[in-house]
């Protein structure tokens, strides 16, 4: 079982966490890509190239797109793919510890990694009670 995983995010997001990943664990145990909306981009262009690069990352079972903030351009890109008939699951507010814990569960079916992807996103983040 494998899922894809694509980050779809604003300019210089999405490769800067791939990047950070790549620094933690050098191997990826999954496929990872990103897709970076410029401000300036044509939605209807960027939903092209976006499907053309989930359609890659699927190889049956299905691609988890992780998106840096629900409601803007690249989270809406994404949760379009599923009219376009791509298998996928979106998890929004993504952060390093997000897909970090998703690459930990590597072995995990679609559902359940939308699940690991949020509960990671939220356990990532601290407060610090000085």
């Amino acid at each position: 079982m494998s899922v894809g995983v694509l980050l779809m995010t604003h300019e210089a997001v999405g490769k800067a966490i791939i990047s950070a990943a790549h620094h933690v664990m050098p191997k990826l145990p999954l496929q990872v890509a990103a897709v970076e909306v410029p401000p300036s981009a044509d939605p209807d262009v960027m939903r092209t190239l976006t499907a053309h690069h989930a359609r890659d990352l699927d190889k049956g079972d299905g691609v988890l797109i992780l998106a840096d903030l629900y409601g803007a351009t690249p989270c809406n890109i994404g949760l379009s793919l599923g009219a376009l008939g791509i298998h996928l699951r979106c998890v929004s507010g993504l952060n390093l510890p997000m897909l970090l814990r998703v690459l930990n569960y590597s072995e995990k079916p679609l559902d359940e990694l939308a699940e690991i992807a949020a509960s990671g996103g939220r356990g990532g983040i601290f407060i610090d009670h000085a």
